[in-house]
């Protein structure tokens, strides 16, 4: 497995099913932007309780809804891989929907762990950042418990731990990059339309990208480690 080998796959996959992949960051990143821009618009009118009701309310959609944007880009990937996509974007949501807990609980913990690696001195939250890179990915398709899924995730790591790092910094340098251009684009609108319309389409554009390189690099450890997958399960009608 090569850097250059996930980044060309998932810019393959990015191009070919653009469409695809950015209906299904659309409709999660919708309502969670118009959810911020409800309480942004709260806060504007002064109108605290609101705010408050509208910041729960959109914290809670935005960790939920980015929880199920990763479960889905990790399936609409194994669907994709053989050069077709067959599955429709509910059919991608419904097969995530098991495995939103787990997902929740992992991602939290991971989110935790390495928020507090980057604390000590940076250089632990990066170890533990590409240690459980493809926890998403674990729990999704091998149905791990979420504890299981950490020491998983780090096996799979474990021997490509430098292109696995440099994958993860260089897709999320390239969509930070990229987002921030886009968003400027829409600066020109009123607010509450810039982060409506304006964050939810460059979201939308740009975060496939790097959930497609995160799910393909899980694929590819596996062929690495000699670990071949089973085909993606057949789409129910």
């Amino acid at each position: 497995m090569s850097i250059g080998s996930v980044l060309d796959e998932a810019w393959t996959l990015f191009t070919r099913f653009f469409l695809r992949f950015f209906l299904i960051a659309l409709l999660v990143f919708a309502a969670i932007n118009l959810l911020y821009a409800l309480v942004v618009a709260a806060i504007s009118s002064d109108n605290n309780g609101a705010a408050v009701a509208l910041a729960a309310l959109g914290l809670a959609t935005a960790v939920i809804g980015a929880t199920w944007l990763q479960g889905a880009f990790v399936y609409a990937v194994q669907d994709a891989r053989d050069g077709t996509f067959d599955s429709s974007l509910s059919q991608i949501f419904a097969r995530v929907a098991p495995s939103i807990l787990p997902l929740l609980g992992a991602g939290l913990l991971a989110g935790i762990g390495i928020a507090i690696g980057f604390l000590l001195l940076i250089v632990p939250g990066f170890i533990l950042l590409t240690l459980w890179s493809v926890i998403a990915p674990v729990v999704v398709v091998e149905k791990r418990p979420v504890f299981e899924s950490f020491g998983r995730s780090r096996a799979l790591v474990r021997g490509y731990g430098w292109t696995v790092f440099f994958i993860v910094i260089i897709t999320g340098l390239l969509s930070g990059i990229a987002s921030a251009l886009l968003q400027a684009a829409f600066s020109a609108l009123p607010e509450f339309l810039e982060i409506f319309i304006g964050s939810t389409i460059a979201q939308a554009v740009v975060a496939p990208f790097g959930a497609i390189a995160i799910a393909i690099m899980y694929f590819r450890l596996h062929e690495a480690h000699g670990e071949p997958l089973a085909a993606a399960a057949p789409v129910e009608a």
